[in-house]
């Protein structure tokens, strides 16, 4: 097999687990450990991985978020529950933003069912799949485009948000952790804070296995948002700290449960 096929199997091997050890790597591929340090050390350089201990993770760490490639196909039925859940809360006619990141592209991608709306999104995924769609005005917001996070980013995308302003913001994160939120790019952060400041209600969508971490940057705290929607429930120091904060946890799976 050569190199550039072994790490692409690699990095499906780690979009199916999450993680995958450097003794594993070396027996499926029958190489030495030393080649697959190589591989795991170019696909470091790139980004696409975070290595770890005997290993090598795509998961999120403290400075490390995976690849919007690979994070798109990843916990796909947590995922459509949200958006089912985000999308209750939109009503034809609203302005709405959308940030950066998998599940807010998959959310932003079903907002025509709520049309008329006016969108707007520094999301590459949400401005390709709705640049021709009916009822939709769709201000895409300019800047960097970072092909880590398909999305566009820097201050060109934050000078644009400053002259806009939403109904309804719909903000991701891949680390809550007590009241904080977090993000590991502080690109990401400003932009994120941007939205939230702009709209007159800001709605975080986070998967329940990202409470309890922690990431670089804390880019806001839990009473900024009207409403947390996770997809299942986060446990007891998850639910404590929103009731804390005040604000409305929501457990898509026990709203698709009851509907």
């Amino acid at each position: 097999m050569k190199r550039d096929e072994r790490q692409q199997a690699i990095m499906d091997m780690l979009v199916a687990d999450g993680e995958v050890s450097l003794d594993a790597l070396a027996e499926r591929f029958a190489v030495s450990r030393m080649t697959v340090h190589r591989d795991l050390d170019d696909l470091e350089t790139a980004g696409l991985l975070r290595k770890i201990r005997g290993g090598a993770t795509i998961r999120a760490g403290t400075r490390f978020e995976s690849d919007f490639r690979f994070r798109e196909r990843r916990d796909l039925a947590a995922k459509a529950a949200m958006t089912d859940a985000a999308l209750r809360l939109v009503e034809p006619g609203m302005t709405v933003m959308v940030n950066d990141g998998s599940m807010a592209a998959t959310l932003g991608l079903r907002l025509v069912e709520r049309r008329p709306l006016n969108v707007i999104t520094n999301n590459a995924a949400v401005i390709d799949g709705l640049r021709a769609a009916p009822g939709i005005t769709l201000i895409a917001l300019g800047g960097v485009y970072s092909i880590k996070f398909n999305a566009y980013l820097g201050k060109v995308t934050d000078d644009a948000l400053a002259d806009l302003r939403a109904d309804l913001a719909f903000v991701s994160a891949p680390a809550v952790a007590g009241v904080d939120v977090f993000h590991m790019d502080d690109d990401v952060v400003r932009t994120k804070r941007a939205m939230i400041a702009n709209a007159a209600a800001a709605v975080l969508l986070v998967n329940h296995a990202r409470f309890g971490r922690s990431a670089l940057h804390r880019f806001a705290r839990l009473p900024e948002f009207a409403q947390v929607i996770t997809d299942t429930d986060p446990g007891a120091e998850a639910r404590a700290a929103l009731d804390a904060a005040g604000v409305r946890l929501t457990l898509a799976d026990t709203e698709r449960a009851t509907e």
